[in-house]
């Protein structure tokens, strides 16, 4: 079913882009790509930094809606200033997941992502996995709002969720 759901967001045009600022933060970056694959949202993944490759960023970000793309997941460590460039560019919601990077434990990216000034906004999530995971699902809120299904699809995800918390419950006794 799972391989059905991920053809499925293949072959569909991408509405969600997952950006990462390095190949190792694939890793963290995975599970936003699971929950997109869970509700069959199209994404596509992105490499490039801030720092690096400025200009292929900020041509990334430029053309994007063109191709569709609704909202950003950027991904980044240390400075962190992915998520702020891109959102700089573009007038789509950008979600930023601070990766645990350097000897501060991510700690760096946090605060790079949270401390946007005024009139660039970046959802901020949490470091790492969760941040990740919770970034996937934002922007399936987010697309939620023009797309019953993909609402009804969430509200499902919720009651599944409190019912395991049942379950695991019933198993304490």
């Amino acid at each position: 079913m799972k391989r059905k759901k991920r053809e499925a967001a293949e072959t569909a045009a991408p509405r969600v882009a997952i950006v990462m600022g390095s190949d190792s933060d694939m890793e963290i970056m995975r599970e936003s790509a699971a929950v997109l694959d869970e509700f069959a949202v199209p994404y596509e993944l992105f490499l490039t930094s801030a720092h690096r490759t400025p200009e292929r960023t900020a041509a990334y970000a430029d053309a994007a809606p063109a191709r569709g793309i609704r909202a950003f997941i950027v991904g980044a460590g240390a400075a962190a200033h992915l998520a702020g460039v891109i959102a700089s560019r573009t007038l789509l919601p950008v979600i930023g997941v601070p990766i645990d990077a350097t000897a501060l434990r991510g700690l760096d990216a946090l605060l790079s992502t949270v401390q946007m000034p005024g009139g660039v906004p970046v959802a901020a999530m949490a470091i790492g996995k969760a941040g990740a995971k919770n970034g996937a699902l934002l922007a399936v809120q987010i697309l939620a709002l023009g797309d019953d299904g993909l609402r009804e699809k969430l509200a499902a995800h919720r009651r599944k969720m409190a019912a395991d918390v049942e379950k695991k419950q019933e198993t304490l006794r």
